[in-house]
This record gives C-alpha cells, structure tokens and sequence, in this order.
C-alpha cells in the first residue's frame, strides 16, 4: 500500500504538476482511497491508469483533492461595478494595465479578471499577475479544469464564448489562460511588486490577523501607482483608509490618493 501511494505521488507529479506529498499523507489517502473505490478501482495504480485513459476520472481526483471555496463572478455585483465603472477609470488614463490578482486559489478569480476586461481591450493585450502560497492549487488553476457549481455567477454569453463542456467539467480556452501568468507568493513574507493599476485580493484578509491586515494594506498601497485601485472582499471594507493612502471610490474599492 505504501509503495502504491508513492509510486502514486511520483505520477501524478509528472503528469498534473500537482505534489501529493505536500498535504498530510493519511487524510489525502483516505479521501483518494474512497474516490477510486467508488470508482471501481482496487488500488492506486489501477486508479492512475484510469486516469490516463479518462480525462474525467482526472477532473473528479483534481475536484477531491483541493477543497474549492472559490467561484468565477463571486459576489457578481461587486464585478458589474469593477466593469462599468473601475475599469473604464483606469483606462482612461492608461491602456497597458498593470494587474495583480493576489491569493488566486485556484484561478477563477484572475481568469474573471481577464474575461471583464476582454469587453474592453482584445485578450492578446491582457497581462494579469496571478499568485497564491499553495503550489496545488497554482497547478490546478493552470489546468483550467471546474465543476459547474463554480460557474453559477458567470454571464452567459461568456460560458458560451470561454468555455466548453467536456463531459461534466467546463475547460476555460487557452486564449484566457495566456492572459495570466500564475507564480508562487506568499504576502506576509515575499516582496510586492509596484506600480498596479489594479490589485484584487478578496476574502483572504478575513483569515488574518489585525496586525498582519495593518500590514497588508500598507504594503498593497504601496505597490499601486497613485489613482490605481484594491478590490477587496465583502467582508474586507477598510476603516481609516486614509492612513494607509487610500480612499473608498465604490463599496469595496479604494483608490491610493494621487
């Protein structure tokens, strides 16, 4: 059993880019072990197989094995108004955008980025810097591979024109996966990059601490050009935004102060 895992571990690895071995070995095999048995599999290695021959078989062991909170559109009105009001602001004074999607998941966020800004400039122009702390789910993002639970809030003439259904999974089209460049960061410890235009990172601050959210937003600040604008998430809003340069333009966005 040991060895199958392993062997296991070793093959996805090469195949997905995704590393078993980082999350804790006895619960990661009892969640596989019950998915391939449902399946009608006897061990890891029949399991595997299964997969190379049944790209649905990979998507539901991709689907078991990152608990996915994250969806496309989520909390849609705050992306109506990133599109009828942020983005047009933003361009305004500058076509090449600058755009960082921080603690992607697994990627829903920065490809919604990318399909609100495909009603304004073509997608070939779109660059969005992508980046979360877990490898996984950077990995998984890069297969573009979702259930339609996570699709609920995407508009329907943008199902129709970036996805396609391949048995029960949706695969976002390569087009909007070059838009976005996804790398590994963590934000407590790894320096920012500057002059943003746009950074959205929504409903990760609510996991940290008062001390670490003070940082935080000192450290986003910085890294905006002035006039450049944070989304947040709905349960983020920031109190005194002014100490850390910045100033409410809508429920949820800040503007850093020219």
């Amino acid at each position: 059993m040991e060895q199958d895992y392993r062997l296991f571990i070793e093959k996805v690895k090469r195949k997905t880019g995704i590393d078993l071995s980082l999350y804790k070995e006895t619960q990661m095999k009892r969640r596989l072990t019950s998915l391939y048995q449902k399946k009608g599999f006897h061990s890891f290695q029949e399991f595997f197989q299964g997969m190379e021959r049944d790209r649905e078989l990979l998507y539901a062991f991709l689907d078991r094995m990152t608990i996915n909170v994250s969806e496309f559109y989520r909390n849609r009105k705050r992306w109506d108004v990133l599109e009828e009001k942020i983005i047009p602001r933003l361009l305004s004074k500058n076509r090449n955008l600058k755009i960082w999607s921080a603690a992607c998941s697994t990627g829903e966020e920065p490809y919604t980025i990318a399909m609100v800004l495909s009603n304004f400039l073509p997608l070939s122009e779109i660059k969005i810097l992508a980046t979360d702390l877990d490898e996984n789910a950077i990995q998984k993002a890069k297969i573009g591979a979702y259930q339609e639970r996570s699709l609920q809030e995407v508009p329907e003439q943008m199902k129709r024109k970036f996805f396609f259904k391949d048995q029960n999974h949706y695969l976002i089209h390569e087009e909007v996966k070059r838009t976005v460049t996804f790398k590994k960061h963590n934000l407590l410890a790894d320096p920012f990059d500057k002059n943003f235009d746009l950074i959205v990172c929504r409903n990760v601050l609510i996991y940290f601490t008062e001390e670490a959210k003070n940082s935080l937003y000192k450290k986003f600040s910085a890294s905006l050009k002035p006039g450049g604008v944070l989304f947040v998430g709905s349960t983020e809003q920031i109190f005194n935004a002014s100490q850390y340069k910045l100033e409410p333009i809508e429920t949820f966005f800040y503007q850093k102060i020219e």
